[in-house]
Protein backbone atom coordinates (compact mmCIF):
# COMPACT_ATOMS: atom_id res chain seq x y z
CA UNK A 1 0.00 0.00 0.00
CA UNK A 2 1.47 3.44 -0.90
CA UNK A 3 2.63 5.33 2.18
CA UNK A 4 3.11 9.10 2.54
CA UNK A 5 4.06 11.74 5.08
CA UNK A 6 1.21 14.23 5.53
CA UNK A 7 2.07 16.90 8.18
CA UNK A 8 -1.42 17.81 9.38
CA UNK A 9 -4.12 16.47 11.72
CA UNK A 10 -5.40 13.12 10.45
CA UNK A 11 -8.74 12.59 12.20
CA UNK A 12 -10.83 9.55 11.29
CA UNK A 13 -13.74 10.47 9.04
CA UNK A 14 -12.21 13.71 7.76
CA UNK A 15 -11.15 14.49 4.20
CA UNK A 16 -7.69 16.05 3.95
CA UNK A 17 -5.83 17.77 1.15
CA UNK A 18 -2.56 16.00 0.49
CA UNK A 19 0.75 17.86 0.01
CA UNK A 20 1.43 18.89 -3.59
CA UNK A 21 4.46 16.58 -3.78
CA UNK A 22 2.27 13.65 -2.73
CA UNK A 23 -0.38 14.63 -5.27
CA UNK A 24 2.26 14.69 -8.00
CA UNK A 25 3.56 11.27 -6.98
CA UNK A 26 0.06 9.79 -6.99
CA UNK A 27 -0.51 11.27 -10.44
CA UNK A 28 2.73 9.75 -11.74
CA UNK A 29 1.93 6.26 -10.41
CA UNK A 30 -1.69 6.65 -11.59
CA UNK A 31 -3.35 5.82 -8.27
CA UNK A 32 -7.08 6.18 -8.81
CA UNK A 33 -9.85 7.51 -6.53
CA UNK A 34 -11.16 4.70 -4.36
CA UNK A 35 -7.75 3.07 -3.91
CA UNK A 36 -6.17 2.74 -0.47
CA UNK A 37 -3.09 4.45 0.95
CA UNK A 38 -1.37 4.93 4.29
CA UNK A 39 -0.66 8.36 5.77
CA UNK A 40 1.32 9.48 8.83
CA UNK A 41 2.03 12.92 10.25
CA UNK A 42 5.18 12.18 12.25
CA UNK A 43 3.49 12.31 15.64
CA UNK A 44 3.12 8.56 16.07
CA UNK A 45 0.83 5.98 14.53
CA UNK A 46 -0.56 5.98 11.01
CA UNK A 47 -3.92 6.02 9.29
CA UNK A 48 -5.55 4.01 6.54
CA UNK A 49 -7.09 6.30 3.97
CA UNK A 50 -9.01 6.19 0.70
CA UNK A 51 -8.04 8.42 -2.20
CA UNK A 52 -10.94 10.77 -3.02
CA UNK A 53 -9.47 13.05 -5.67
CA UNK A 54 -6.27 12.79 -7.68
CA UNK A 55 -4.76 15.39 -10.00
CA UNK A 56 -1.31 16.55 -11.03
CA UNK A 57 -1.12 19.20 -8.30
CA UNK A 58 -4.09 18.47 -6.07
CA UNK A 59 -5.26 15.34 -4.29
CA UNK A 60 -7.37 14.53 -1.27
CA UNK A 61 -8.07 11.47 0.84
CA UNK A 62 -10.66 10.32 3.38
CA UNK A 63 -9.22 9.13 6.68
CA UNK A 64 -10.71 5.74 7.48
CA UNK A 65 -8.99 4.43 10.62
CA UNK A 66 -6.08 5.08 12.96
CA UNK A 67 -3.47 2.33 13.46
CA UNK A 68 -1.32 2.52 16.58
CA UNK A 69 1.86 1.18 14.98
CA UNK A 70 5.26 2.08 16.41
CA UNK A 71 8.55 0.72 15.05
CA UNK A 72 10.88 3.06 16.97
CA UNK A 73 13.93 1.77 18.79
CA UNK A 74 13.47 1.39 22.57
CA UNK A 75 16.54 3.60 23.06
CA UNK A 76 17.10 7.02 21.46
CA UNK A 77 20.28 7.44 19.42
CA UNK A 78 21.54 10.86 18.35
CA UNK A 79 23.96 11.02 15.43
CA UNK A 80 26.36 13.97 15.66
CA UNK A 81 27.84 13.81 12.17
CA UNK A 82 30.82 15.82 10.96
CA UNK A 83 29.73 17.36 7.66
CA UNK A 84 31.10 15.34 4.72
CA UNK A 85 31.39 16.41 1.11
CA UNK A 86 28.83 16.22 -1.68
CA UNK A 87 25.92 13.82 -1.43
CA UNK A 88 27.44 11.70 1.33
CA UNK A 89 25.34 13.47 3.95
CA UNK A 90 22.18 12.53 2.03
CA UNK A 91 23.22 8.88 2.16
CA UNK A 92 24.09 9.06 5.86
CA UNK A 93 20.79 10.74 6.80
CA UNK A 94 18.71 8.34 4.72
CA UNK A 95 20.32 5.16 6.05
CA UNK A 96 20.53 6.41 9.64
CA UNK A 97 16.76 7.03 9.56
CA UNK A 98 16.20 3.52 8.20
CA UNK A 99 18.30 2.16 11.07
CA UNK A 100 16.23 4.04 13.65
CA UNK A 101 18.24 7.12 14.64
CA UNK A 102 16.09 9.56 16.63
CA UNK A 103 18.06 12.79 16.23
CA UNK A 104 20.60 14.08 13.71
CA UNK A 105 23.02 16.90 14.52
CA UNK A 106 25.20 18.03 11.58
CA UNK A 107 28.56 19.40 12.75
CA UNK A 108 31.03 21.72 11.05
CA UNK A 109 34.34 20.09 11.99
CA UNK A 110 37.90 21.18 11.28
CA UNK A 111 38.32 18.68 8.44
CA UNK A 112 34.90 19.29 6.89
CA UNK A 113 35.50 20.13 3.23
CA UNK A 114 32.03 21.60 2.73
CA UNK A 115 31.35 24.93 4.42
CA UNK A 116 27.74 26.02 4.75
CA UNK A 117 26.26 29.25 6.05
CA UNK A 118 23.30 31.54 5.55
CA UNK A 119 20.89 30.74 2.73
CA UNK A 120 22.98 27.82 1.51
CA UNK A 121 22.85 26.18 4.93
CA UNK A 122 19.08 26.71 5.10
CA UNK A 123 18.61 25.05 1.70
CA UNK A 124 20.68 22.02 2.72
CA UNK A 125 18.73 21.81 5.98
CA UNK A 126 15.44 21.76 4.07
CA UNK A 127 16.85 19.16 1.69
CA UNK A 128 17.95 16.87 4.54
CA UNK A 129 14.51 17.25 6.12
CA UNK A 130 13.03 15.99 2.87
CA UNK A 131 15.42 13.03 2.95
CA UNK A 132 14.21 12.19 6.47
CA UNK A 133 10.58 12.32 5.38
CA UNK A 134 11.15 10.16 2.30
CA UNK A 135 13.20 7.61 4.26
CA UNK A 136 10.48 7.43 6.93
CA UNK A 137 7.86 6.79 4.24
CA UNK A 138 9.95 3.96 2.85
CA UNK A 139 10.97 2.21 6.06
CA UNK A 140 7.68 2.38 7.96
CA UNK A 141 8.59 4.83 10.70
CA UNK A 142 5.72 6.96 12.00
CA UNK A 143 7.86 9.43 13.93
CA UNK A 144 10.33 11.71 12.16
CA UNK A 145 13.91 11.88 13.33
CA UNK A 146 14.67 15.37 14.62
CA UNK A 147 17.12 17.38 12.54
CA UNK A 148 18.94 20.29 14.20
CA UNK A 149 20.67 23.14 12.35
CA UNK A 150 24.36 22.81 11.50
CA UNK A 151 26.59 23.76 14.43
CA UNK A 152 30.31 24.35 14.83
CA UNK A 153 31.89 21.35 16.59
CA UNK A 154 33.25 23.39 19.48
CA UNK A 155 29.97 25.18 20.04
CA UNK A 156 28.05 21.91 20.05
CA UNK A 157 30.53 20.25 22.38
CA UNK A 158 30.05 23.06 24.91
CA UNK A 159 26.32 22.43 25.13
CA UNK A 160 25.29 20.59 28.31
CA UNK A 161 24.18 16.99 27.80
CA UNK A 162 23.09 14.29 30.21
CA UNK A 163 23.25 11.69 27.41
CA UNK A 164 26.53 9.73 27.06
CA UNK A 165 28.62 10.87 24.10
CA UNK A 166 30.39 8.09 22.21
CA UNK A 167 33.29 9.25 20.05
CA UNK A 168 33.85 6.73 17.26
CA UNK A 169 37.59 6.68 16.75
CA UNK A 170 40.12 4.22 15.29
CA UNK A 171 42.46 5.37 18.09
CA UNK A 172 40.16 3.90 20.75
CA UNK A 173 41.31 0.83 22.68
CA UNK A 174 37.79 -0.39 23.54
CA UNK A 175 35.18 -1.49 21.00
CA UNK A 176 31.62 -0.28 20.79
CA UNK A 177 30.46 -3.90 20.75
CA UNK A 178 32.16 -4.73 24.06
CA UNK A 179 30.84 -1.54 25.66
CA UNK A 180 27.30 -2.20 24.42
CA UNK A 181 27.30 -5.78 25.72
CA UNK A 182 28.35 -4.57 29.16
CA UNK A 183 26.12 -1.51 29.46
CA UNK A 184 22.89 -2.55 27.75
CA UNK A 185 20.29 -0.46 25.88
CA UNK A 186 20.29 3.25 26.71
CA UNK A 187 20.10 6.66 25.02
CA UNK A 188 23.42 7.79 23.58
CA UNK A 189 25.09 10.18 21.14
CA UNK A 190 27.31 8.80 18.38
CA UNK A 191 29.99 11.26 17.26
CA UNK A 192 31.35 10.65 13.75
CA UNK A 193 33.95 12.80 12.04
CA UNK A 194 33.99 13.94 8.39
CA UNK A 195 36.48 12.63 5.82
CA UNK A 196 39.74 12.13 7.71
CA UNK A 197 37.89 12.00 11.02
CA UNK A 198 37.88 14.55 13.78
CA UNK A 199 41.24 16.24 14.32
CA UNK A 200 43.37 15.16 17.28
CA UNK A 201 42.52 18.48 18.94
CA UNK A 202 38.80 17.86 18.48
CA UNK A 203 39.06 14.32 19.82
CA UNK A 204 41.05 15.53 22.83
CA UNK A 205 38.45 18.25 23.49
CA UNK A 206 35.64 15.68 23.27
CA UNK A 207 37.39 13.38 25.73
CA UNK A 208 38.02 16.28 28.09
CA UNK A 209 34.30 17.07 27.91
CA UNK A 210 33.46 13.52 29.02
CA UNK A 211 33.05 11.65 25.74
CA UNK A 212 34.01 7.99 25.63
CA UNK A 213 36.20 6.89 22.71
CA UNK A 214 35.16 3.58 21.15
CA UNK A 215 36.01 1.82 17.90
CA UNK A 216 33.77 -0.08 15.50
CA UNK A 217 36.44 -2.63 14.63
CA UNK A 218 40.06 -3.01 13.51
CA UNK A 219 39.52 -1.34 10.11
CA UNK A 220 39.29 2.38 9.41
CA UNK A 221 35.81 3.07 8.05
CA UNK A 222 34.74 5.89 5.78
CA UNK A 223 32.60 8.61 7.30
CA UNK A 224 29.53 7.38 5.39
CA UNK A 225 30.09 3.86 6.78
CA UNK A 226 31.04 4.44 10.42
CA UNK A 227 27.72 5.65 11.85
CA UNK A 228 25.70 3.07 9.92
CA UNK A 229 27.97 0.26 11.09
CA UNK A 230 27.60 1.49 14.68
CA UNK A 231 23.81 1.77 14.45
CA UNK A 232 23.53 -1.71 12.95
CA UNK A 233 25.85 -3.11 15.63
CA UNK A 234 23.79 -1.59 18.45
CA UNK A 235 20.60 -2.88 16.88
CA UNK A 236 21.97 -6.38 16.64
CA UNK A 237 23.21 -6.37 20.24
CA UNK A 238 20.41 -4.47 21.96
CA UNK A 239 17.15 -5.09 20.13
CA UNK A 240 16.82 -8.62 21.48
CA UNK A 241 17.52 -7.67 25.09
Amino acid sequence: MPRFYCPQPLAAGSVVDLPEAVAHHLHVVRLQPGEMLTLFNGEGGQVRATLVESGKRRASARIDAFEDIDVELPYAVTLAQGLPEGSKMDWIVEKAVELGVAHIQPLAARRSVVRLSGERAEKRQAHWQGVIEAASEQCGRNRLARLDPLLDFGRWLALPSSTPRILLSPRASQSLADWAKTNGPQPLILMVGPEGGFSHEEEDAALAAGALALSVGPRVLRTETAALAALAMLGGLWNGM
